[in-house]
């Protein structure tokens, strides 16, 4: 393993408040972290570094406010339009049927929808009008997903997925099951997964300026759901994003060769009986950098916060780099746990992290 220790994070104490955006309001769609260059410059010491924590983690996002409106009080047609032919339809699926195998942008009319859709080929872009007036509640196609995306690809932005639950217990906001998948300024919330995606998948997913909030869980005798599920081979790249209190399984799961996650947040403060912050199932190479994370009390596993090669080394993780990060313990809480724990045996870059002094910052099993 390369890399160097870093000077820890003093010890924090008393109590953590709930962040500027840890609870997003049905008004408040989406938070963008702000990207690191802009945040306060790290030489601190202990006298006031619970207040500066605690900022640095509030200034990591910013709510976009929208009020929804009812799709079916819209003035001026249809809430569906494609808007390269200006066809209307006033239900998901037809406009996507009309799409076909051909490329299409269907523009989408504020409102809360309890309808879904599937893609089944052609390159789709799923559109808001108005970012974060579009929301997508309770009901999946196929017991799948709100939308199940099988073409050549698609994009999805800023779109709220919400209460997506299945009878498998693995429903998501997003399934997509072939191609690549562009997700940006969009909300998942209180549901199973948000974006799960098909293990005989090799596309790349890409999540910029998203929020994942109260999703994932372990039923007894079910397989688990999490925020983020590359079950595929594909590269999965996640920048500007937000994950927060989570409600069981990991954050962010992925089986694909290659991970990229920046410039994010991981609030485990209020999450309940989750996992690792970020799990790297059989390994991959990569990218974790510039991150913030802070893993809570009510753990199901709490042994560490990143994990390589649980399952497996499927995949070389050599030259995967875990650097310039941020992570500590909610105030007040006294445990031990590892940064990063490896059972891959590979060379990874750990280094310029900045760590909490009861994190340890690396753990060969």
């Amino acid at each position: 393993m390369e890399g160097k220790d870093i000077p820890a994070f003093p010890a924090m104490n008393g109590r953590v408040q709930p962040l500027g955006c840890s609870r997003p309001d049905p008004g408040h769609p989406f938070v963008n972290p702000v990207p690191t260059s802009t945040r306060t410059p790290l030489r601190v010491t202990s006298v006031g570094m619970n207040r500066l924590y605690l900022v640095l983690l509030a200034s990591a996002c910013v709510a976009v406010a929208a009020t929804p409106l009812p799709a079916q009080t819209r003035a001026g047609g249809a809430p569906f339009v494609i808007q390269e032919s200006g066809e209307t339809f006033d239900n998901l699926a037809d406009a996507v049927n009309a799409v076909g195998g051909g490329n299409g942008t269907i523009m989408i009319a504020p409102g809360t929808y309890r309808m879904c859709a599937v893609q089944n080929a052609g390159r789709v872009a799923y559109v808001a009008r108005e970012p974060g007036t579009v929301i997508f509640d309770g009901v999946a196609c196929e017991g799948k997903g709100a939308l199940v995306l099988g073409g050549e690809s698609a994009r999805v932005e800023g779109i709220t997925f919400q209460n997506i639950r299945v009878e498998d217990r693995n429903g998501a906001g997003i399934r997509l099951e072939a191609g690549d998948l562009l997700v940006r300024e969009s909300l998942f919330r209180a549901g199973e997964n948000g974006i799960l995606v098909a293990n005989d998948s090799g596309g790349t997913i890409r999540v910029d300026q998203s929020t994942f909030s109260e999703l994932g869980g372990c039923p007894e005798d079910v397989g688990c759901s999490h925020s983020i599920y590359n079950s595929g081979t594909g590269t999965l790249v996640v920048t500007r994003s937000r994950f927060e209190r989570g409600t069981g399984g990991h954050y962010v799961k992925s089986r694909g060769t290659r991970i990229e996650v920046t410039d994010s947040s991981f609030d485990d403060s209020q999450g309940h009986a989750t996992n690792y912050m970020i799990d790297l199932s059989n390994g991959a190479v990569g990218t974790i950098a510039r991150n913030t994370f802070v893993q809570g009390e009510n753990k199901e596993n709490y042994s560490a916060l990143i994990m390589v090669a649980a399952e497996g080394t499927r995949h070389s993780s050599a030259g995967l780099a875990i650097t310039q990060n941020e992570a500590g313990l909610v105030p007040g809480l006294q445990r031990r746990t590892s940064f990063v724990a490896d059972e891959s045996g590979q060379p990874i870059t750990i280094e310029n992290n900045r760590l909490d002094p009861q994190i340890t910052r690396f753990e060969r099993r």
